[in-house]
């Protein structure tokens, strides 16, 4: 009877989640980071450097919650990328298919969403570091990755594998 029961469907964020966004930071430039660290209101915005995201290692830990997470959920990446930089898009899919393949029997294999409205899409769990993009309205539980409750792929996995 266990084997008939639907999966849950689990998004996870890319940025920071699954993907380290500063080890990609850490390998531009200094004169590009100072290029980009004031989007005019005196905020940076080092998402707008051109293939940042092709540069990022994973998250410590998040490669092997996504295999272990896959036996039991329907796994979906759900991400937003910057409107002013079209290589992100490209990047993030590159990313995917460098750490989880590209051929039919990857993990990800047509489950790559890049959405800056994150609450328009069903399922019961969203992993996300942040509540913006509408992950704040997301239907189903938000995962406060990096929170307290939730601090690392040990935890989430943990708690993901006592809710299926």
């Amino acid at each position: 009877m266990e084997e008939n029961k639907k999966k849950k469907t689990v998004y996870v964020d890319m940025d920071n989640v699954l993907v380290d966004f500063q080890s990609g930071l850490s390998r531009v430039t200094e004169a590009i980071t100072t290029e980009y660290a004031d989007d005019g209101t005196g905020k940076p915005h080092y998402d707008d450097i051109p293939n940042i995201f092709s540069l990022m290692d994973p998250v410590p830990g998040a490669i092997a919650a996504m295999q272990e997470l896959s036996k039991y959920f329907e796994l979906y990446i759900l991400s937003t990328a910057p409107w002013h930089n079209p290589t992100a898009w490209y990047d993030k899919l590159e990313w995917v298919q460098r750490y989880f393949g590209s051929d039919e029997d990857s993990i990800f294999y047509k489950r790559l969403i890049i959405s800056h409205h994150k609450n328009l899409n069903r399922g019961d769990f969203l992993i996300d570091d942040r509540r913006k993009n509408g992950a704040d309205q997301f239907e189903g539980e938000l995962i406060e990755f990096g929170s307290a409750k939730f601090p690392d792929w040990p935890t989430v996995v943990e708690y993901l594998c006592n809710h299926r």
